[in-house]
């Protein structure tokens, strides 16, 4: 376990570190971890994207001030204040990431997932093992990744109760998803292994494919049951 986690105010009365109870006996934790922030702020926000956005808009009004002969100071006091409104927005949209960081702790024992999630109203979802049908890993830059979980059918999670800790796409069956976490490949290990002992999956017994895809490795491993799908996407 991270012994760095964070535990803040609002989670102080928890039985148990980012769990509601405290684990029953003979039941250990395996792995805790967070959403890397910067991770978040450029894949779930789109940061970069949205600086691009407002350095156009900023050359925008400073080409055509100059164009249309507006005096320096008033191009001046107009770019100021758009600098101004720009990192404003820019500045809010990272106070909320680093928000759904500092409120999120995904819990992997031996027997279950557990995501303790949300800013405002405090959710946590429990999701066993046996009820796991799927699981994927997308590995992006530094080994941060997403781990996407599909649950069985008679298990369902609203998206608007999941967001934004839920596949992107996956509209009309939301899948839960662990999300920008580091050393993502260690944790879909861990998270392999411990799902193919709840589930008594043999995992010698599986079979797997490699293949390129648009340049990237591509990995899926199918159970001989209906079992846990992995998939590998190295950036």
């Amino acid at each position: 376990m991270n012994p760095n986690l964070h535990s803040s105010p609002e989670h102080e009365f928890e039985a148990q570190l980012g769990l509601p109870e405290k684990l029953p006996k003979g039941e250990s934790i395996l792995w805790q971890g967070a959403p890397d922030f910067k991770a978040v702020a450029l894949r779930v926000f789109h940061m970069r994207a949205l600086i691009i956005y407002f350095g156009i808009l900023l050359a925008y009004r400073l080409f055509s001030g100059i164009y249309d002969g507006n005096d320096i100071a008033s191009l001046g006091m107009s770019m100021l204040w758009m600098t101004l409104l720009s990192a404003t927005c820019l500045g809010l949209v990272a106070y909320f990431a680093h928000l759904i960081c500092s409120t999120t702790l995904y819990t992997l024992t031996d027997r279950r997932i557990v995501m303790r999630i949300g800013i405002v109203l405090n959710m946590t979802f429990n999701l066993p093992l046996k009820k796991i049908q799927g699981a994927g890993v997308h590995i992006g830059t530094n080994g941060i990744g997403d781990i996407p979980l599909k649950l069985d059918l008679s298990t369902k999670i609203a998206l608007f109760h999941l967001w934004p800790h839920a596949k992107p796409g996956a509209w009309a069956n939301p899948e839960p998803m662990l999300r920008c976490i580091p050393d993502s490949q260690k944790v879909a290990s861990l998270l392999s292994d411990a799902w193919a002992k709840a589930n008594q999956v043999d995992l010698a017994d599986q079979t797997v494919r490699s293949a390129k895809i648009d340049g990237s490795l591509y990995a899926e491993t199918q159970s001989s049951r209906s079992g846990l799908n992995g998939e590998i996407r190295a950036a």
